[in-house]
């Protein structure tokens, strides 16, 4: 398909669902039933069965015509990576019922991986599932499940064969948030937001066509999910200029001609390279997109979630530093309250938020890891608890 019949489509459907009339979840649909939600996907599920590098022109297209919708704020962890998991490892079924609503943020997801006694040893979690005739029983303890308290739906890994080495024994499921015996507590962050939560499942049943892939199948759904979640992270949030080197040059904008002469000098030359830096980012992850367009995103997402980490933090130091005093009060206060979204607020807000880019979706160490074994092939660490049953591991 070529890049004009691609906006010409995206244009259609500016004009028969103005985004500045019709609400969010009418635009999308549409949007969603042209095949323009995901290009790359079947047609029917949300897109055209072309290369997925023409996504990047419908969302162009419908930016300039209007659009104020961004997939990152409208359901990023159903968009980014739930329905990409699914689209590989999920029944025909599944894809039908979650792929619409997901796009559209009618039903939020969330992403129960991370326990308070795993760390980053995703694969070594206790939380267990055992089957009980055509239901699955799930008892454990989830931590840092971002938007846990207004989603629908979780993406879930628990542990289904304890005596099966620890990668081996894992089972991925999809399991509604709203059953019985799933308690979600409020973890509150440095930003006086709790957009992270605890998690606590106790007896939750789970019907068995839930289970995404097979039994023991969750290592590898899991990894996909994760490797779309590295894509999504360090993907940024617009096109050329867009995202945290926006707020950068908005900061710039508004106060350099308040700077005294050396301090202008200085800071002129660290934007500058940050802008640079920025972009170099922005075609990376193009580069991985496009690399990904026949198949699943590889290791070399981590690239971008590692830069994009690093990079977000140094980006909102120096909005701080441009701003000068007026950066050593945080504007909205600290109101202890639900987040509902992803939001941006004061670029005081934003680098509080920035700490947590180095840690979310797999830490700075974890992805140098993953670059230095699967990208640039050096020997991995000792494993000594490879092939070891996860019931004889010490913990």
């Amino acid at each position: 398909m070529s890049e004009e019949e691609l906006k010409e489509r995206a244009q259609r459907l500016l004009q028969q669902f103005d985004p500045g009339e019709v609400d969010q979840f009418t635009f999308r649909g549409a949007q969603y039933d042209a095949g323009l939600a995901w290009v790359s996907f079947p047609v029917g599920l949300g897109g055209l069965g072309i290369q997925r590098s023409g996504q990047s022109i419908v969302n162009e297209t419908l930016r300039e015509g209007g659009s104020p919708y961004h997939d990152l704020f409208i359901n990023f962890i159903g968009i980014g990576m739930g329905a990409p998991t699914m689209l590989q490892f999920g029944s025909a079924e599944m894809m039908e019922r979650h792929f619409r609503p997901i796009f559209t943020g009618e039903e939020i997801w969330c992403q129960l991986f991370s326990e308070p006694s795993s760390g980053s040893d995703v694969a070594g979690i206790p939380s267990r599932a055992v089957l009980d005739g055509n239901e699955w029983v799930v008892n454990g303890q989830k931590v840092w499940t971002t938007l846990a308290h207004v989603a629908k739906f979780a993406m879930l890994l628990v542990r289904t064969n304890p005596d099966a080495p620890k990668h081996a024994g894992l089972s991925y499921f999809i399991m509604e948030m709203n059953s019985p015996g799933v308690e979600v507590r409020p973890l509150f962050q440095m930003t006086g937001e709790a957009e992270f939560n605890e998690v606590f499942l106790t007896d939750v049943r789970i019907p068995a066509y839930n289970m995404v892939g097979g039994p023991g199948d969750g290592w590898r759904v899991a990894t996909a999910t994760l490797m779309n979640e590295r894509v999504t992270l360090g993907g940024g949030s617009g096109g050329k200029g867009g995202g945290p080197i926006r707020s950068l040059m908005r900061t710039w904008n508004e106060h350099r001609d308040e700077l005294p002469p050396h301090q202008f000098a200085v800071l002129r030359d660290k934007v500058s390279d940050l802008w640079i830096r920025a972009e170099v980012l922005r075609l990376t992850n193009q580069r991985s997109r496009d690399v990904a367009a026949s198949g699943q995103p590889g290791p070399g997402g981590s690239v971008g979630k590692l830069m994009s980490g690093q990079l977000n933090q140094l980006i909102f130091s120096t909005c701080l530093d441009i701003q000068g005093t007026d950066s050593l009060i945080y504007p909205e206060g600290y109101p202890m309250v639900r987040t509902d979204s992803s939001r941006n607020g004061s670029v005081v807000r934003q680098f509080l938020r920035s700490r947590a880019g180095t840690i979310e979706g797999g830490t700075t160490e974890i992805q140098k890891n993953i670059i230095g074994e699967r990208v640039l092939g050096l020997p991995g660490d000792l494993r000594v608890d490879k092939n070891i049953p996860w019931r004889d591991l010490e913990r």
